[in-house]
C-alpha cells in the first residue's frame, strides 16, 4: 500500500470530495487512514521464540544422530543468546515485526481499530444512525468500510466490498488519495439513493481526513 505521506493538496481534494457526496444526502462520511493498528513486538516475539524453539529441537535431533555432545549449559545458555539477538532485532527494527505475524491477526488487528475509530470519532451518534467511516491501516494492507445500523438496514455488504476493493487497489498503486476521493463518491452515490438530503440537514461530523 501507499508509503508516503498524504499531501496537504491532496487532503483538500478528499476534504472537497466528502462536502460534495455530503451535500445529496442526510448521511455522513468520516474518514480515518492509520499507519499501523498494532505495535506487534508481543506476536511476533510469541512467534520468533516459537520458532526459536522448533530450531533448537532440530540442531539437538541433528547433534544426536550424528554422535555429537554439547553440554546442556552451553546448549542453554546458546538458546538465550540467540532468543535475546532476535528480541532485540525486534525491538530495534519495528517494521520487521509484522512480517513475523499471520494475515489474520494483522487483520483483526485493523478491524478492531477501525470499530475503535468508529466509536471514538462519534460515527455512531449521528441523528439519524446515518454513520459511515471509510478506514484504511497501511501497514497491514486493510480497509474496511464501516456503516451505522441506518444504513446497515438498508445496505448489504456487498455494496461496500466493491468499495473496499477499489480502495485497496488504488492504495497498492501508492494512489491513496485517488482511493479516498472514488471511495467517498461511491458511499456518497449509496447514501442519496436511501438518504437523499431534506431541508434542514445539519453536517455532523468533520469533513477531513484524520491520519492517526
Amino acid at each position: 500500500m501507499a508509503t508516503r505521506s498524504i499531501t496537504a493538496e491532496e487532503h483538500a481534494r478528499i476534504t472537497t470530495a466528502i462536502k460534495a457526496a455530503e451535500a445529496r444526502t442526510d448521511g455522513e462520511i468520516y474518514c480515518v487512514v492509520a499507519r499501523a493498528s498494532d505495535s506487534y513486538f508481543f506476536p511476533a516475539a510469541f512467534t520468533v521464540l516459537a520458532a526459536m524453539l522448533v530450531a533448537s529441537l532440530a540442531v539437538a535431533w541433528g547433534l544426536e544422530h550424528w554422535w555429537l555432545s554439547i553440554r546442556l549449559p552451553y546448549f542453554v545458555l546458546a538458546q538465550m543468546l540467540a532468543s535475546a539477538c532476535m528480541l532485540a532485532l525486534l525491538w530495534l527494527a519495528p517494521a520487521l515485526r509484522i512480517h513475523f505475524v499471520p494475515r489474520r491477526l494483522r487483520y483483526r488487528a485493523a478491524h478492531d481499530n477501525a470499530i475503535r475509530q468508529f466509536l471514538a470519532r462519534n460515527v455512531h451518534v449521528t441523528a439519524a444512525r446515518t454513520g459511515v467511516l471509510i478506514f484504511v491501516s497501511l501497514a497491514e494492507r486493510y480497509a474496511v468500510v464501516l456503516a451505522d445500523s441506518g444504513i446497515d438496514a438498508r445496505v448489504g455488504q456487498h455494496v461496500w466490498d466493491g468499495v473496499v476493493r477499489n480502495l485497496t487497489g488504488h492504495a497498492a498503486r501508492d494512489r491513496l488519495a485517488d482511493g479516498f476521493v472514488e471511495a467517498i463518491e461511491a458511499v456518497g452515490m449509496v447514501l442519496t439513493e436511501h438518504f437523499p438530503v431534506t431541508p434542514g440537514d445539519t453536517n455532523e461530523l468533520d469533513d477531513h481526513l484524520v491520519e492517526i
